[in-house]
């Protein structure tokens, strides 16, 4: 009777160590997931980010031509968390292209707008995200 004892008590601390290792991979399965969670909370953060960055930029070209209508060239600008870059480049003679980058951390977002200028206007006659 006293090997049925002690076997009986390997066999529990085997079940509790069990156990613990299964309690302990599901625990860092867990964590794992709340980190990737995370990461691609930040990067869709930092996708909006870049997206608004680059329309401040193209918005600030836009206001370049209205200001001077002859206006071609490269400019960037650092806000908020990141920064933008436009180039104005003259496609014709009263159109226009602007080409806008935002980017916060790793992301990068583009747009990509056409302006014709009118005698008294200047109307925006294609604006697309670009990748």
């Amino acid at each position: 009777m006293v090997r049925a004892r002690q076997e009986s008590g390997y066999i529990a601390l085997l079940a509790v160590l069990i156990l613990g290792a299964a309690a302990t991979a599901i625990g860092l399965a867990l964590l794992s997931i709340g980190a990737d969670s995370q990461r691609s909370a930040l990067t869709e953060q930092q996708s909006k980010q870049a997206r608004v960055l680059a329309t401040a930029c193209a918005q600030e070209a836009l206001q370049q031509i209205h200001d001077n209508i002859a206006f071609s060239g490269t400019n960037t600008l650092p806000l908020g968390q990141g920064n933008c870059s436009y180039t104005v480049t003259v496609t014709a003679g009263t159109t226009r292209s602007i080409a806008a980058s935002g980017t916060v951390g790793n992301v990068v977002r583009k747009a990509q707008v056409y302006v014709t200028i009118g005698t008294s206007t200047i109307s925006v006659s294609s604006w697309q995200e670009t990748s």
